[in-house]
């Protein structure tokens, strides 16, 4: 999966990815949490890679719409996101997941993601 861009960091982030995602995949069992964060918005997924399912989503733009959030680009809504995926993981059985980054450095929203997840019940 290649993909060309003109940004440089965006092109590096994707080369990251790439890195990451030859080296870890995700299970029924156990299924990758990826983590997509745009400049308004936070992303979580739980992917099963065998049969290339998604299997829970979460984002702050469903919780703004739904009225839990304000925001949705900041540490505390990613946090907020985490929590309430690992919630509906939990409903939907999984309790055991891969953490795959996406090519972010793990800080900031990236961070304060995993670190809801954490605390909502999954295990990393």
């Amino acid at each position: 999966m290649k993909r060309k861009s003109k940004n440089k960091k965006v092109a590096a982030r994707h080369r990251r990815h790439l890195g990451i995602r030859k080296r870890i995949s995700g299970t029924k069992a156990r299924p990758r949490l990826c983590v997509f964060r745009s400049l308004r918005e936070t992303y979580g997924f739980l992917v099963d890679d065998e049969r290339g399912h998604t299997l829970v989503c979460e984002s702050t733009l469903a919780l703004r719409k739904r009225g839990s959030l304000k925001s949705g680009g900041n540490k505390d809504a990613a946090k907020v996101v985490g929590e309430s995926l690992a919630k509906k993981a939990l409903d939907a059985g999984i309790k055991s997941v891969v953490f795959d980054r996406a090519g972010y450095k793990y800080h900031g929203r990236v961070r304060a993601f995993s670190e809801g997840a954490r605390a909502g019940g999954l295990e990393f």
